[in-house]
Parts: structure tokens; C-alpha cells; sequence
């Protein structure tokens, strides 16, 4: 078969002109497409929030149904993030609620831990406690590692008051002034380690 040059751009030419015209008068799918489902987010209270990793302080639309969080996105009106949040702040959703392999359902996170926890001495099981019984072991641990730890002068004798049995590590999602009066407390319980999660 003898096909010249122009011959083959005319046939080309030819078969997207017809290709074209055929996909132009065909029915769109697309647009004729109704869907059987109403969208994820009808009859939802939207709340606006903050982004709990880090200290960007970015915004968060917390879309709520009947009390329950339906979804969890960027706030497009928010000056930090403008509507976008990084991969862990995308994921701020399974937080409290996964969906479930299985099922496809959204069900409520089964690991997430919604008191504090202790593992005694020797055994392999953590077990419940309440907020007030935490919070006086934690003191308790606090007290008593500063007692043992603390020095008060240096091998010349220089007054140095400080532990080094004890570091605090901030987390980044506090704002200045919550730092500061942190920053305060270390030092008056004599910490020389201190650093925060936003700058590591």
C-alpha cells in the first residue's frame, strides 16, 4: 500500500475529526450520572477547631452528626493553613474513629486510650486509674527522683541547684505564654534539660 505523506494526515486528520464528533454527540455519563447516596456531610454542624500536633496552630472543620464526628478536614477561611493540613493533620480523624476493614463501616477507635494507664512493677498488664490517682503518682515519682538527683554545688564549690535526673519535653501544640509558665515550673524544680517538640 502506497500512503504519502499528506495521505496519512488526511487520514489522521479524519479519524479524530470522526472520533471527536462521536464522543461530542454521545451521552456524558458524567453528567447524567445520579447518585443514589446523599453526600457524607448533609445534616452535619460544622465546628471549627485547631490542629492538635503541632504548634502551627493550623485549622481544622469538624463536621458533627447527632454528636458523632463524621469528618474532619482543613478550614479554607483559617490565615495559618488556608484549608490544608499535613499528613498528620489529615489523619487527626482516626484519632477517634477508624474505618473498619471488614465492614467499611466508621466505627470508634478500639485502640484508642481514653484514661490513664498504669503497668505495675513485675506485671505485663496495664490497668486503668483515675485522673486524681495519676496525678499523685506522677507527683509522687517527681519528688522523690528529685530528691535523690538534686545537687546543690559542683566538685568546686560553686552553688549549681539544678537535677540531672529529670528532662522535660514540651509538647508544641502549647502557645508562648503556656511555654513560659512551663519553662518556670522546670526551673524551679532545678531541670537543666529542657527542650521542646517543635524545635527537635
Amino acid at each position: 500500500m502506497n500512503l504519502s505523506r499528506r495521505g496519512f494526515f488526511k487520514a489522521t486528520g479524519a479519524a479524530f475529526a470522526a472520533s471527536m464528533a462521536f464522543e461530542l454527540s454521545s451521552q456524558s455519563e458524567a453528567l447524567a450520572f445520579e447518585s443514589g447516596q446523599d453526600w457524607k456531610l448533609v445534616n452535619t454542624e460544622e465546628y471549627t477547631n485547631i490542629c492538635c500536633y503541632c504548634a502551627g496552630g493550623c485549622g481544622s472543620l469538624c463536621s458533627v452528626r447527632n454528636g458523632e464526628l463524621i469528618n474532619v478536614e482543613g478550614d479554607p477561611d483559617h490565615p495559618v493553613n488556608e484549608g490544608g493540613l499535613c499528613p498528620k493533620g489529615a489523619a487527626m480523624f482516626q484519632l477517634r474513629n477508624v474505618v473498619d476493614p471488614e465492614t467499611r463501616e466508621v466505627v470508634k477507635n478500639p485502640g484508642r486510650v481514653t484514661s490513664p494507664m498504669v503497668r505495675r512493677p513485675g506485671s505485663s498488664e496495664w490497668e486503668k486509674i483515675g485522673w486524681a490517682d495519676a496525678i499523685k503518682a506522677i507527683a509522687r515519682k517527681v519528688k522523690d527522683t528529685r530528691d535523690a538527683t538534686f545537687v546543690e554545688t559542683d566538685d568546686g564549690g560553686l552553688t549549681v541547684n539544678h537535677t540531672p535526673g529529670m528532662a522535660s519535653l514540651g509538647g508544641s501544640q502549647q502557645n508562648s505564654e503556656e511555654e513560659y509558665l512551663i519553662l518556670k515550673a522546670m526551673r524551679s524544680l532545678g531541670l537543666i534539660a529542657i527542650d521542646n517538640q517543635a524545635r527537635v
